[in-house]
This record gives structure tokens, sequence and C-alpha cells, in this order.
């Protein structure tokens, strides 16, 4: 850690434990300022792509931008119907139905875009698998720009340009864009080619947004187009995003990557998981004061409705799981799961039993699944070795989905629980908890929390700091919410006193005794409009020494 002598000790280690060595890693890191950006030109089809485009410009052609219904392809839709509008391009919004249309380029839906006129389709967040859909569009004289952020198959679409900074052979220096990151890019070639790059800065809100709800690696250039869009957010929200803001208990100002990923992001994604997306869009869109209220209103609703269907959902998947018996990977399927929710399920069963887990809605003739995995486990490639038995199959190394005729589920669950069981062998699957260091709480004194957020924004690849402290008295510990779900302690070592939460461990209320060993996070507590620092507690256990003694 030589080269880290310039910092603290424990920020030393956290850079670290995040394999920074380097001074120019270490600066870069830090400032995580326009350094970062890459040239968007070095992106593959870059110049084939804003070509098109200027063409389509030029001549005053008919402009869709096609979404997907998630907030990585909201805002990215969001992004380009904005930016190119600015530029006098007749563009307009495009996002398929989750529930009726699906994932991804439809030839239904591209069919209709041409009889409405429709010459340049531009994907935000799909399209990398769109082989016959884009063959399709070139028999009906519609033109295809892919903009996609997705792993690519064996065969790209013959679109007239495919923007994906994973394409074999891509030059460019960060593949880790979201999709809303990659029309970013796109904009980025546009403007500069016209001398207006300075205007994309009132945009960067939107690229921040479904870059951190996407939970792409917040490294490199993702550093920079969050840290800049969540200035830009707590500065001049957008008047929808206010209003979300505000409902859902959030401060202007104080918003990080925390707030986006667990306050805002979720309501803008309740209204592709339960109804159409398109309202989220319009959200975001908006200028208008009542109609940002009247959206807002509608998804805290929604989103309270979609809180308690994910909770019914859950219960009947692990009383699947459960009756089955657990296995490197985890498999659930109903005809009652709702499409819209599927993912999270995946999310949460995945996080739960630490395995790869797969939540399937069934159909009579066709069924859906979406896909979380762990670092262990690559579930894109999983599902390639699996590609004859899909209808379609797409998505990342830790996340994908995919829809089958019913009849070949069998033998999908069966293939695999081969894989997994196989790739997975010798792998500890208990859920465990990676500390960056072990500290005491004397240690959290003065400016170490500023010194903290040195690192920040935090989220995959750079999470919040995760402490261990051992030994330490507990002067107080109650139960707080609504069913006591959760704990609230007083905790105090070496002469100082700290405030702790233990979020969704009220059940263990028993299980305190003091002295505890106990790892947290530290945080700031905004209740009740004021700030102070506190004790985020993950997981406790009695002390090793008085374990000794007992």
């Amino acid at each position: 850690m030589a080269n880290t002598s310039g910092f603290p000790p424990l920020i030393a280690q956290l850079l670290y434990n995040r394999g920074l060595t380097e001074p120019s890693q270490l600066e870069s890191f830090i400032t995580a300022d326009k350094c970062l950006s890459g040239n968007p030109l070095l992106l593959l089809d870059m110049h084939r792509a804003v070509a098109r485009i200027y063409q389509a410009l030029l001549s005053g052609e008919n402009i869709a931008i096609y979404g997907d219904f998630d907030v990585d392809g909201i805002t990215g839709t969001a992004l380009l119907v904005q930016g190119l509008s600015s530029l006098g391009a007749k563009a307009i919004p495009y996002i398929p139905h989750r529930l009726t249309e699906g994932y991804g380029l439809k030839i239904t839906a591209l069919e209709k875009l041409h009889q409405q006129g429709i010459s340049l389709v531009i994907t935000v967040d799909c399209g990398i698998t769109a082989l016959p859909e884009v063959k399709k569009a070139q028999r009906m004289g519609l033109d295809i720009v892919i903009t996609d952020h997705h792993t690519p198959l064996a065969i790209i679409p013959p679109a007239i340009a495919v923007v994906n900074p994973k394409l074999p052979n891509s030059n460019y220096p960060f593949p880790e864009l979201a999709g809303v990151g990659v029309a970013f890019k796109l904009l980025q070639a546009l403007f500069q080619g016209i001398g207006k790059e300075k205007q994309l800065d009132e945009l960067i809100d939107l690229v921040a947004m479904g870059t951190i709800a996407d939970m792409m690696p917040l490294l490199g250039e993702n550093r920079y187009l969050v840290k800049q869009g969540l200035k830009l957010i707590n500065a001049t929200p957008r008047l929808g995003v206010r209003e979300v803001i505000t409902r859902a208990g959030l401060n202007i100002g104080s918003l990080d990557t925390k707030s986006i990923s667990w306050g805002i992001a979720p309501r803008l994604n309740t209204a592709g998981r339960l109804e159409h997306a398109m309202t989220s869009y319009k959200l975001l869109m908006t200028n208008s004061p009542q109609e940002a209220r009247e959206l807002s209103i509608w998804l805290e609703q929604k989103n309270a409705e979609r809180q308690r269907i994910t909770t019914k959902v859950l219960t009947k998947a692990r009383e699947q799981i459960l009756a089955e018996g657990i296995s490197p990977l985890l498999i659930t399927g109903d005809e009652d799961y709702p499409a819209g929710i599927v993912g999270l399920a995946a999310s949460k069963l995945s996080e739960e039993f630490y395995r790869p887990a797969i939540v399937i809605k069934t159909g009579k003739q066709v069924s859906s699944g979406s896909c979380r995995s762990i670092p262990e486990f690559n579930i894109i490639h999983a599902l390639k070795q699996c590609s004859s038995l899909f209808s379609y199959f797409g998505g990342h190394a830790q996340a994908a989905g995919f829809s089958l005729p019913t009849k070949n589920l069998a033998r999908l669950k069966q293939t695999l629980l081969q894989l997994a069981s196989t790739e997975l062998a010798g792998v500890d699957l208990r859920p465990h908890l990676d500390i960056d260091a072990e500290i005491t709480l004397p240690d959290l004194a003065g400016d170490t929390f500023q010194s903290i957020q040195q690192l920040a924004p935090f989220g995959r690849s750079n999470p919040v700091p995760t402490f261990l402290s051992r030994g330490v008295e507990v002067i107080d510990c109650q139960t707080m919410g609504s069913s006591s779900e959760h704990l609230r302690l007083k905790l105090k070592q070496g002469g100082t006193v700290w405030n702790g939460v233990a979020f969704r461990l009220g059940n263990y209320l028993t299980e305190v005794s003091s002295p505890l060993d106990i790892v947290y996070n530290l945080e700031v507590d905004r209740w009740g409009g004021e700030e102070r620092l506190r004790l985020s507690i993950l997981d406790f256990a009695p002390a090793i020494s008085n374990l000794a003694t007992s």
C-alpha cells in the first residue's frame, strides 16, 4: 500500500481493497472528472450511426426512439428524444408494454412505426440480439441504429449501425456503460460534431439515474457520469423527479446513489412492472407541475402495490424452493407470478440464498423468466449453452432474461442445474459479508466520514465501506417499526457512544447481548430534518472474547 501513503491509513486500506494502488489510478478515482470520459468515436459503428442521424435531421425524417421498459431504457429514451429534439429532430418515443409485447424489438411494433411514417428507429438498451426483427425491418425499408450494452451473441444484427461497448474487437476503454450511457455517447458524438457538447450537461441527470438503477459498476466513466448527474439532480431536479423525491421522503441537496436505487428508481420502475413504462417516461419529460404531481401520486400508489405483490411472490417462491430442497441454482416457476415482478424476486432470492436464482412466469404455451446470479456463476454464459431451448434470451453475467416454449422448461432446468452443480462445486454458497477493515468505534471520530466520502459515488464494484468492530458494549437495544421488525441500539466503546440501527433484524432481539462484535456501515441519519451519523448494523454476534469466558 506504499502508493496510498498520502491518505489516512483507513482510506488507504479502502482504496487498496478496491484495487487502487497506482498514483494515476488514485487521482482519477477520487476526482472522477471528465478525464474518465472516453472518446465516443472509439465505439464501433459510431461514425455510421452519426452519419445516418445527421441525414435524418437534414431531410426532416421521422425518428422513433425504441427503449426498454426499465429505468435504464426509460431514461435512455427520454435522453435521446430530448437531445435529438433540441437539434430539431422529429423524434417520438416507443417503449413496449412489458405484459402484452415483452422485451426488445418486436416486428409488430416496427410495422406499426413504419405505417406511422417512421423511417429511422434508434434503440436504447435493447436490440443486440434482435436478428430476425432487424432483417424484417430491412425488408420494410426501415433503418435501424442499435444502441445497447447487453452481451452480444455470435451473430450481430445487420443494422445500419450497432453501437455497443461489448462488441468483439471494440477499442472503447470502458465496456461497462449502462444502456443510457451508450445513448449518451451517441448524443455526445452528434453534439461534438456541431460544437454543442456543452448542452449535454442538462441531460446527465438521466444518465445517472439509469446507470445507478441498472446496477452498473461505479468505476471508470460511470463514476464521472453518476457524480455529475447527482450534482444536477441535487441542484435542479426535473419537475417529475422533484415530486418523486418528495413522496419518497428524500431531501433535495443530499441525494446519493442509495437515494436513487432505493427511493427514485423503484418508483420509476413500477410503471413498467405493473402497467406501462410510458407513465414514467412522461414524468421525466413533463414541464407541467400539475401533471408531475398527478403522475408521482400514481407511481407512489403503484409502488405500494408492487411491494405487496413482491412479498406474496417471494413467500410462494421460498416455499417452493425449500420444498424441493436448496440446490446450487434456484429455479421457481408459477403461472401466478406477475411478469413484472419475477426480476425483483430473482434478485432477492439470489441475495438471500447466495445462489443463482431464476424466477419464471409459466404459461400454457410460452413461459418467461428472469435470472440473477452471483460473481462465481456467469448466467448469460450458462444460458448460451441452452440457446436452442429459447425463443429469446439476453443479458449480462449476473442478470439475464429469456422466453421459451413451456414444453422446454424441464430440459432447461435439468441442464442449468447440471451446469451450476459442476461450476459451483467447492464454492462456499453461504451468504456472506465482505468486510473492508476491522476498526474500533473511536476510529470513526473526527473527519473520518468526510474522508470516506472521497470514494463516493458508491455502488456495484465500489460498495459502501463495511467495517467490523469487536467487543462493543450495548447500552440499550429496542425494537422499532410498525411490526417491531428493526432494532435501535446505543453502543459504546473506548469512551465514545454511537447510535445504531439494524434493519430487518428485529427478530433477533433476544440474541443481543453485551459485548457484541458488529459489522456495519457508517451513514447519515436525516430523520426529522436533522443530520447525524449512525451505524447501520448489517450483522452482529456475541463478542468472541465473551464467548471464550462463558
